[in-house]
Parts: C-alpha cells; structure tokens; sequence
C-alpha cells in the first residue's frame, strides 16, 4: 500500500539577525521602509511538506510516493531522497525554473520576516494522480493553487481517500473552494489559528465542517490536538518535548503519524498518539528534517508512554 503525498518540496534559507527588528524598523517611516540586516549566521535546510512528510514516513519504515514539482536547481534534494530509496516518478523537473525557497530571517526576539519563492511550484497542476499506480491513500498540502484543486478532484473521481492539509495554502482560496475541496476529502488537518481561519473564509464552524468529512484534525501546540470525529471528539495529549528548539516542520512530523496510522488501520486514539509523539521528536531541532528515530525506539517510547506499540 503507497501513500501519495502530493505538496512541495522546497529549499530553506534560514537566517539569524542578532538584534532585534523593532530597533531597525521606524514606525513612522514605514510607508518608505529600506533596511538592511546584517546576518552572519546561516543555514540551508531541506523542506517543503512533502519533503518533510517523507522524511518521518521513511525512518518509519514506509515508503511513500512523493508528486511535486521542482526546478533546475534539485539535484541536491534529489541524491537525498534518492538515498531513502524513494520511487520518484512524480517528481516533475520544470525547466528554466528554480525549486521553491523560502528564506526566512529571524530576530532575537524570534519574530520572522519571509520571502518565499513558488518557483516551480506553480506549475504543480502539471502532475496528475490518476498516472501515479499502487496508491491507496494520499495527502493534499501546501502546493500550486491549481495543482492542489486538480489533485483534491483526481483523489476523489479515483476513489482513493486522502487528507485535506491546506496550511500555508490557505489564503489561495475562496470559502466556496475551500468547501468543494472538504467534501471531495476524507479528512481534514489544520492548527487553530488555520481553523479559524478556514470558518471565517467558509462561514461554517470548524466543528460543523467536521461533519464534512470522516475527522477533522486540529493541532494547538503545546495544548495537544483535538479529533472531530462524526461521533465524538477526542482530545490527545502533547508528549512533553526534551527541549523547544524549532517548530518547523512540527506540523509536517504530526500529519506523518496520522498518515501511518490511517495506512496500518488503527483508530484515531493511537494515530493522534503517534503523531503528538512525532512532533514532540521534531520540535527539538532544528529545520524539519534534521530529528532522528527509528521504527525501534518510536516503539520503546509508544509503550512507555500510552501502552501500545507500532
């Protein structure tokens, strides 16, 4: 059984500004801003939520098909999913372009200013996942606008369930959209803050939309996570981290648990388990794909902690 994760795979320019951007940024001069910011420390991490999904299926021992769409500039993500032993037949080179980048500058303060570049990413509609083959379940994330709807509209004409994880993709489309791409979903993942959002551009209570699908999956952070589920709602436990280095990628960790769990039958109980336990491993380092694990230990910490084991 594949699991498809249809998303983007995306470099990360992380910087650190050692002082804080208030002393920098004048407010009464804000209508003609020009600053510049003095980072002597950078990183370049691998990313994207497909990418990062990947990376904690694969210490899981799964092997899922990634489809995204990337540019010239890919060769070095390429070798690293290649070396996981990943079948790569959607992931689709556009040429003259770059992979999509995120560069991220930080203060002091950990307030963040972005920029990010879709690059190849727009072009994402140009895979289909009706030419993928040996897919049971899939995922729908943070991709091109037109690629995520064709890739909502292909999982349901082909019957395959998928989760519906709009994130940071969020703001790309209308209510009207955004409901269209619930129903044709099996389930359904945000944050808070993403859940409100989704009510306030749909007009319908996150609650209500858990009626829309089989579970609607909201993440609150340290608060744990909450399960609608047509019957109930189940509130999971956070697992307490062993330090608070960086959330990136938390969320990625977390939707990996619940695509193993819905891959291997279990109930939302022990998916929402291993998730919470996923992005407790990530959140202690940094970048979102830097955390190490493996079938054996996640086990070891499944039983000590909630009694089951993978």
């Amino acid at each position: 059984m594949s699991i498809l994760l249809c998303g983007s795979l995306a470099y990360d320019t992380i910087m650190v500004f050692p002082d804080h951007f208030k002393h920098h940024i004048l407010a009464e001069h804000i209508h003609q801003l020009s600053v510049a910011f003095l980072v002597p420390d950078m990183r370049r991490e691998f990313g994207g939520t497909a990418g990062n999904i990947a990376y904690n299926l694969v210490q899981l021992d799964e092997k899922p098909l990634i489809m995204a769409t990337v540019g010239d500039d890919f060769a070095p993500y390429r070798t690293r999913l290649e070396s996981w032993d990943l079948d790569l037949q959607g992931v689709r080179t556009i040429l003259d372009s770059y992979t999509a980048q995120a560069f991220i500058t930080t203060d002091l303060d950990d307030n963040q200013i972005t920029a990010f570049h879709p690059g190849a990413m727009t072009h994402s509609h140009t895979n289909s996942v009706k030419n993928m083959t040996g897919v049971t379940l899939g995922v729908v994330s943070p991709d091109g606008r037109e690629g995520m709807m064709g890739h909502a509209r292909a999982f349901h004409e082909s019957g395959i369930p998928f989760l519906f994880d709009p994130g940071q993709g969020l703001p790309l489309f209308s209510g009207p959209e955004l409901l269209t791409m619930i129903d044709q979903a099996s389930w359904l993942a945000v944050n808070d803050y993403e859940a409100q959002l989704l009510a306030d551009k749909t007009g319908v209570p996150f609650e209500h939309l858990a009626h829309r699908v089989e579970a609607a999956i909201m993440t609150r952070g340290a608060a744990g996570s909450r399960i609608f589920t047509q019957q109930t709602m189940l509130d999971i436990p956070s697992v307490p981290a062993q330090e608070v280095v960086d959330p990136t990628g938390c969320g990625d960790a977390y939707r990996a648990g619940l695509l193993y769990g819905l891959n291997h039958g279990w109930d939302w109980e022990r998916s929402g388990r291993l998730a919470s336990l996923l992005g407790s491993l990530k959140i202690a380092h940094r970048g979102g794909q830097n955390h190490r694990f493996n079938r054996a230990s996640v086990d070891r910490s499944l039983r000590d902690r909630f009694g089951f084991g993978l």
